[in-house]
């Protein structure tokens, strides 16, 4: 017999989409107003002549972001409407829980550092591995050590990177490349450490490389788009080597 979702649960459900909708409109907000400091319209800078809006680095974020604000107003709309906001404050439209409410706040520890520290400074491939063998390990099984252990690792990278290179990348410094590959390594050979035949562990190394190494690859070099840190350790050799190495032989 299948358990029914009682009117109590109901109401802890729409209170947490208000709460989540509320946190997906800021987000949406915010990345939209970073989103429009990448040039969108054609345009002479320094003499150089601006390519054409359709072919600007802005168009995909601004697609993604401006979806995910009608879906967070639309998300949110529903919640009001089911009573959500009424109970936004009160205990039983909060549900705490203890285990839920450290899974929140390592993941928002996580993305914080990742999007404010990392992204901007540190190369792609590095600081997306860490954040991929983070999040898997942590969060997997749901064991709290593990959660506390990601959050940690990951805002460890991202507050040397913050804080070392504000504001922004500087071109030739690596240091904090450095720092998050050693970190990446660490976790990766703890993640080995804790495998124990479970066939997920096993391929977090593999996925945390391959996925970030395609993606970065198919931004740059397939749909010509802006890649965070063009500088980062890694991404500076495989563009070389692309436009050095491989490049010329097939157009040989």
């Amino acid at each position: 017999m299948q358990n029914e979702t009682t009117p109590e649960d109901l109401v802890v459900l729409r209170t947490r989409d208000f709460w989540g909708a509320l946190v997906l409109i800021t987000l949406s907000a915010f990345f939209l107003w970073r989103t429009f400091d990448i040039p969108l319209w054609g345009g002479n800078r320094a003499g150089v002549a601006s390519t054409s809006w359709y072919n600007s680095a802005a168009i995909v974020p601004l697609g993604i972001f401006s979806a995910l604000l009608i879906l967070s107003f639309v998300l949110l709309s529903i919640a009001i409407k089911a009573g959500g906001a009424k109970h936004a404050l009160s205990a039983v439209g909060i549900g705490w829980n203890r285990a839920e409410a450290l899974r929140f706040t390592t993941i928002g520890i996580i993305l914080f550092f990742y999007v404010a520290g990392l992204v901007p400074r540190v190369d792609f491939v590095a600081c997306s591995g860490l954040l991929i063998t983070a999040l898997i390990f942590g969060f997997y099984k749901g064991r709290s050590e593990r959660m506390i252990l990601a959050a940690f690792v990951v805002a460890l990278a991202g507050a040397y990177a913050f804080f070392t290179h504000l504001p922004q990348a500087q071109w030739r410094a690596h240091d904090d490349d450095v720092v998050t590959l050693i970190l990446w390594a660490a976790l990766t050979v703890w993640v080995m450490m804790k495998v124990k035949g479970d066939r997920m562990l096993r391929v977090v190394p593999v996925l945390a490389v391959l996925a970030p190494l395609i993606l970065v690859c198919a931004m740059a070099f397939g749909f010509r788009q802006n890649v965070p840190n063009r500088s980062g350790l890694i991404f500076s050799q495989i563009e070389y080597h692309y436009y050095v190495t491989f490049r010329p032989l097939w157009r040989s």
